[in-house]
């Protein structure tokens, strides 16, 4: 009798499944009545940047201070790739219609003529990983340079406000990390050439139309002044992003709200949209680059 009735059930659970399934399926079009149109999925907007900049800023590599031949290397370097068209070439792997290129890391061994490059991996489309690689502008630059070097890269991924720290304690030969050149860093690292200008954007999430009617950086800075108690503004920990909500380093006032600190600006846009925050404030080109991830 047991197993009569452990049979029905399972019939009644196929068919109930067959049902499912099928009321749940579409018919597959007739190719003759498809059109691409059918096959579109539009993005929907989450969050929206706002393309105006809050600063000008220049990124830099930060270089041992005890290797001052490592830094001359890397200044003729960078002097070489802006000038030749490489850097142009490798930002159109991010920016353009080039592919961006996957970078391998040696392990540290220090019998071997290596350069021990310090990154925070959280910071596309500069630095960021997919798998074993190491992908972004600053992660093909590093190849480019060690080979230029005769050496074997090595990058030792971190949290960011470790990246300047490891360099500054001989951990590392050199930060390439989208950072800022800023006194505070120079205490531990002595930094090369600019190779890029930068600067600071908000992100604020899709429905918020506090700053729509903003056209320049005085009705932005507007906004921001009159700002109400308790706002919270994200940002990643140790970028000129929190410095400038915190005020007080790299010539920044500060703002009248409370700053959350994030391990990447990813995981600060991924609290705004789950309202921990009422908007994030980080580099510009990481900004787009999340922007349009997370609007698919």
């Amino acid at each position: 009798m047991k197993k009569i009735i452990a049979i029905v059930m399972a019939l009644v659970m196929v068919f109930s499944l067959a049902l499912v399934f099928t009321s749940c399926t579409k018919e597959p079009a007739n190719e003759e009545n498809t059109t691409d149109a059918d096959n579109v999925v539009e993005a929907v907007e989450i969050v929206k940047l706002i393309n105006i900049n809050l600063s000008d800023e220049e990124y830099a590599f930060g270089v041992d201070k005890a290797q001052p031949e490592l830094l001359a290397q890397v200044n003729t370097f960078v002097e070489k790739i802006l000038k030749d068209g490489t850097f142009d070439n490798i930002c159109n792997n991010y920016f353009g219609d080039g592919k961006p290129v996957g970078v391998t890391s040696a392990e540290l061994d220090e019998t071997k003529d290596q350069l021990v490059v310090a990154t925070n991996a959280e910071f596309a489309p500069f630095e960021y990983k997919e798998g074993e690689l190491y992908y972004g502008i600053d992660m093909e630059v590093a190849a480019l340079l060690a080979k230029e070097l005769g050496k074997e890269l090595v990058i030792d991924n971190m949290d960011f406000d470790s990246v300047c720290l490891a360099v500054g304690q001989h951990k590392c030969d050199i930060a390439m990390a989208g950072l800022t050149i800023d006194p505070a860093r120079e205490e531990s690292v002595t930094f090369s050439k600019a190779y890029y200008a930068a600067s600071q954007q908000i992100i604020v999430k899709a429905s918020d139309t506090r700053f729509d009617d903003c056209s320049d950086l005085a009705a932005v800075e507007a906004v921001l002044a009159a700002l109400p108690a308790g706002t919270k503004i994200g940002a990643q920990t140790g970028t000129t992003g929190e410095a400038y909500i915190k005020g007080g380093s790299m010539g920044f006032d500060g703002l009248n709200a409370e700053c959350v600190s994030y391990d990447s600006g990813a995981l600060a846009v991924q609290d705004l949209i789950n309202g921990g925050v009422d908007f994030v404030i980080i580099d510009a080109a990481p900004a787009a680059a999340i922007v349009s991830s997370v609007n698919g």
